[in-house]
This record gives structure tokens, sequence and C-alpha cells, in this order.
């Protein structure tokens, strides 16, 4: 039975395409489990329209919870996504995945639909691991939103960031700081001009000159 967390899914298929039966049966089977509240599925050949009303241009094409995706999906895939849709460690993950596959266009989309969703990227920037894309993709995400209240609502926790044992994250938070726009990131950023590491204390100075130059 479904519960009022489980996202509805929408899915567009056409005939002759050959991975639209894959993610059509993991999604049924995901309705019969009630990890998905509903499934709409549509044939583009029939119901051009409704493809045309999403700017729907390639099928498989799903629309999970929050979520869009494209092209061929296992039923594993489908069911990681089905539990990040109502889950905000998952949409953290998720926004991790978009911005590996180059969609910053969607995360961008859900972020300035309820920018209380920026705070989901964090892990990210904890993550020294993180892949260089996926970094770049984040500071174009906060570059966007510098200087508004969703950012500078962030200050602490980025605050916390630029004490992180890496150093690779130190030096990201230093530099996401100075996009808050704020006096408040001053006393973080003065700690680290004394950072052990060269590139913190020098990224640290010129994040507190962008933020005098903003004043």
């Amino acid at each position: 039975m479904s519960t009022p967390q489980s996202p509805d899914a929408l899915l567009f298929i056409a005939s002759q395409c050959p991975h639209c039966p894959t993610v059509l049966s993991g999604l049924a089977d995901l309705l019969k489990r009630g990890l998905i509240g509903r499934l709409e599925a549509i044939n583009i050949e029939s119901h051009p329209e409704s493809a045309q009303a999403l700017g729907v241009r390639s099928v498989p094409w799903l629309r999970m919870g929050l979520f869009q995706l494209t092209g061929a999906r296992s039923p594993a895939e489908l069911e990681i996504w089905a539990r990040r849709a109502v889950s905000a460690d998952g949409i953290s993950d998720a926004f991790h995945d978009l911005l590996k596959q180059a969609d910053l266009a969607q995360v961008l989309q859900l972020i300035q639909a309820e920018p209380a969703r920026l705070a989901a990227l964090l892990p990210i920037v904890a993550n020294p691991e993180a892949s260089l894309n996926v970094k770049l993709g984040v500071g174009v995400v906060f570059e966007e939103f510098a200087g508004q209240p969703a950012l500078r609502q962030l200050v602490a926790d980025l605050g916390e960031l630029t004490q992180h044992e890496d150093a690779r994250v130190r030096a990201d938070a230093s530099h996401l700081l100075s996009l808050t726009q704020t006096a408040e990131a001053q006393p973080w950023l003065l700690a680290r001009l004394q950072d052990e590491n060269a590139e913190v204390r020098e990224i640290a100075a010129e994040s507190l000159q962008t933020l005098g130059e903003v004043k």
C-alpha cells in the first residue's frame, strides 16, 4: 500500500523504443511495492501534445517526484530515484548525480523553485573526493544565489566547513563564503588567514577583500 511519502511517476514512451519496456516494467514493480504512489504512462505517438507541453524530446522520459530522468534506467536505478524523491539526504545525492551528468539546468530549476534546497549542496562541498565538474556545478549554483537570503542562511554551515580536516574543503568553503556578501562571514575567513595551507590562506584573503568591496 502506498504512503503519502511515495512519489508519483509520469513516463513517456514510444512503440519502437527499445528501453521503454524495461523502464515501464520497473516502475510497475515499484508501484506494486508502494515505492511510488501513482504511475501514468503516455505514448507520445498517441498524445504528442502532452509530450510537447513538457518539452519531451526523447524517450523514455520520466518525472519521478521532483526529478526528470531520460534514457535507459535499470529497476535498481529507478528504486534509488524513488527513494531519493522523499529523502533530504536523497535530494543531495540526486543533485550530485545530476551535476555529474551535466544537468545543471535541472538543479538550478529545483533550487530556484525552493531556495531552501540550496542546503542540499553542502554535503557535496564537504566531500573532498567530489569530481571537478560536480564542484564547478556547485560553484555556478552558489554564484546564482550570491547575496540572496537562501545563501546567507548558510554562513554558519559554510563557516564550519572552513574548519574541515581536508584543505580542499576549507578552500572551497572559504570561496563560497565570499558569495554570501555579508559581514557575518568575516570571522570565519579571518581565522583561515592562519591556515596551515597556503592556498586556503590565499583564498580566505581574497574572500575578505571581496566582502570588503561589496559592503
